[in-house]
């Protein structure tokens, strides 16, 4: 089904009513306490978003993948709030898996750099789109690295939380395994990142590659342990037993 451009309008006015029409202060409130920095938001959780999407998908299928690429991209270049964002992700979520090429990758860096605003907008994306889109194609996985390297901190973040899920990740009948040593190349890389979502997900990147990859995790925490911010070290040990973290953390 072709769609013109009024239609992307309307397609996109009825979303955010629907989230307004589920929205209040309370639920505002209750996500606002998560944002220290501040979070414009309309009020609508994270189930109603599925739910709103969910349904606009059913009464659209027969929309091409490519018209709802682009209904995401015409919302995430107006959005005003954090959940038109989410509902951006949503239409696209699914259909990754069997659809678009290579190229869609280049696309989700843009959107880490200019329309993700904050760390769960980052995190929502990694975990959910765009882990179902490498996970039908492996051979990108180790692509992200070059996120790692981008000046918008959100995409450096991205470049460790897209990983999170692929260290050890059944596919079928075979098993992926991400290269430890593109774990620590990326922690390298931001162990002196200013930012503090980057290096809270250099904790986190650390914290789930040691129950596969434990004593290489501990060795590395130990080397560069006199230039890792403490709340770093804290979540990257979380796995590890409470003998040797405390023995870490004495250092």
């Amino acid at each position: 089904m072709d769609i013109c451009m009024d239609s992307y309008r309307d397609f996109h006015q009825y979303l955010k009513q629907e989230l307004q029409a589920v929205s209040s202060e309370e639920k505002a409130a209750s996500m606002r306490r998560y944002f220290p920095n501040g979070l414009v938001c309309i009020g609508a959780i994270s189930e109603d978003i599925n739910q709103i999407s969910a349904e606009f998908i059913r009464e659209h299928d027969a929309m091409l993948p490519e018209g709802y690429l682009s209904l995401a991209e015409y919302i995430l270049e107006r959005a005003e709030f954090h959940e038109e964002i989410l509902i951006s992700y949503r239409l696209i979520e699914k259909l990754v898996k069997r659809h678009f090429d290579d190229n869609l990758l280049v696309r989700f860096q843009y959107w880490l750099e200019n329309y993700a605003n904050n760390w769960a907008l980052v995190d929502d994306l990694c975990i959910k789109a765009i882990y179902n889109y490498l996970y039908a194609r492996p051979h990108l996985i180790e692509k992200t690295q070059l996120w790692a390297r981008s000046e918008v901190s959100w995409c450096r973040r991205a470049s460790n939380v897209v990983w999170v899920k692929f260290i050890y990740r059944k596919m079928g009948k075979q098993v992926y395994r991400l290269n430890p040593e593109l774990v620590f190349s990326n922690c390298d890389l931001h162990i002196h990142d200013p930012d503090e979502f980057v290096q809270k997900s250099v904790g986190w990147l650390l914290k789930v590659t040691t129950p596969h990859h434990h004593d290489a995790v501990v060795n590395y925490i130990k080397t560069n342990i006199a230039s890792m911010q403490k709340s770093t070290v804290r979540y990257a040990l979380e796995k590890v037993p409470k003998e040797t973290r405390d023995e870490i953390m004495r250092l």
